[in-house]
């Protein structure tokens, strides 16, 4: 059995102390039983999240101060099989050696689809 993956995503608004983002629903997010993968859902936060710890939407490979995620808490409480995903992440606490972000993941109608925590490092 062959699974091919496509995530899409782009940041709709950026600021300081917030960083909201929205993600199609393509086929390849979606699991066996047609909704979105809970992989896919994480990933999202956890790089909507990231993008608000960096301050930027850009990196480079290997780049010193890469806020690296060193826990994830992730409750998801719904899904869907179309449409788009908006994220919105915030801090929790902005410090200069770990950060802890909430993201909330929604769906159509704002329905909750996720609540995400993550603390992050600075890579050296």
């Amino acid at each position: 059995m062959k699974f091919e993956w496509k995530i899409e995503f782009q940041v709709v608004e950026q600021k300081p102390e917030q960083v909201i983002s929205e993600m199609p629903i393509l086929s390849g997010v979606l699991n066996p039983y047609g909704v979105v993968n809970a992989g896919a859902i994480l990933w999202f936060a956890d790089v909507t999240a990231t993008i608000l710890v960096l301050g930027s939407p850009s990196a480079s490979e290997g780049m010193a101060g890469f806020p690296l995620a060193i826990s994830l808490n992730a409750n998801f409480v719904s899904n869907q099989k179309e449409g788009k995903f908006r994220a919105v992440a915030s801090f929790v606490k902005k410090g200069k050696t770990v950060s802890v972000v909430r993201t909330t993941v929604f769906g159509d109608n704002d329905r909750l689809i996720a609540d995400v925590t993550t603390n992050h490092v600075a890579a050296k």
